[in-house]
């Protein structure tokens, strides 16, 4: 199981701190941005091969990769 910031938001808000940096603005003085979306991730596969059984719940608010 994993549970982290979306990678795909973070790579959609590059552009415009790239932008504000073209246009003068300095690195330093830009504001740190906090993740919005966060993703839930279970990896069946891997939780079959030891044992564990994820209840449906979990199952029911992640992601399952299989």
């Amino acid at each position: 199981m994993s549970y982290g910031p979306n990678q795909q938001e973070y790579y959609k808000r590059v552009p415009a701190y790239i932008d504000k940096i073209l246009k003068g603005a300095k690195p330093a003085d830009l504001p740190m941005e906090q993740p919005t979306k966060f993703d839930f991730l279970i990896n069946l596969k891997t939780a079959r091969t030891i044992g564990l059984t994820i209840p449906p719940s979990l199952r029911v608010q992640a992601e399952l990769i299989d």
